[in-house]
């Protein structure tokens, strides 16, 4: 059974959403799943009320040294300017210790994002954020075309190669559509499937070291 965490920031629940759903694809593959969020928030208070942040938000707080304990980690993140935003980066910055011992080498990694318009820079961030991921050695997953909703042209959606997306609106009023949370499932099952691979095949290279090693 794979160990799935799917690590997120939101500021107006949008990407709080789809986590639930990368999560509940997840566990429809047989992973155990944890929802975490990402914190410090970084936006002073009075400008996140001034702003409408969605300040109620649930799920555990995540240290930096559970991502190791994890097989694949499914990071969801808002847009900024073509990028993930800062409060992703910040937490990500101090995985310093992590990188140099190795410990997310050959792990699973994958993304999802949203926007408020459809050319918001959804495919920027996710690509900028797998660079990133690779730098800390996980084997970057996406979604793939086998999910028939990103091919759609009848309605405004998200959805891309690279990862799940949604479409906020420019009043952040437009929350994930039906065919978007499938993307999202979609994705969360693809991560678990190839992470509990991924798992067997480093438990039969450690069974073989050992042999080798008697």
């Amino acid at each position: 059974m794979a160990k799935v965490l799917v690590l997120y920031y939101s500021s107006y629940g949008h990407i709080e959403r789809m986590a639930e759903a990368e999560a509940e694809g997840a566990r429809g593959a047989g992973a155990q799943v944890d929802i975490r969020r990402v914190v410090p928030e970084l936006v002073p208070r009075s400008v996140a009320e001034a702003s409408h942040y969605k300040l109620d938000q649930v799920a555990s707080i995540a240290q930096v040294h559970q991502l190791a304990e994890y097989d694949a980690i499914i990071f969801g993140t808002p847009t900024r300017f073509g990028n993930m935003a800062a409060q992703m980066k910040n937490f990500i910055d101090q995985a310093g210790s992590l990188w140099m011992k190795g410990k997310l080498v050959g792990k699973v990694g994958s993304v999802f994002t949203a926007t408020a318009t459809q050319h918001g820079g959804q495919e920027a961030t996710i690509l900028s954020f797998h660079v990133v991921l690779l730098h800390l050695g996980l084997i970057v997953v996406g979604l793939p075309y086998t999910f028939k909703g990103q091919m759609s042209i009848t309605q405004a959606h998200g959805g891309t190669p690279y990862g799940a997306t949604t479409i906020t609106g420019s009043d952040g009023l437009r929350m994930p559509s039906a065919v978007e949370f499938e993307a999202a499932r979609f994705q969360g099952r693809h991560v678990a499937v190839i992470a509990d691979g991924c798992g067997r095949a480093r438990m039969r290279d450690v069974a073989a070291s050992a042999v080798a090693a008697a």
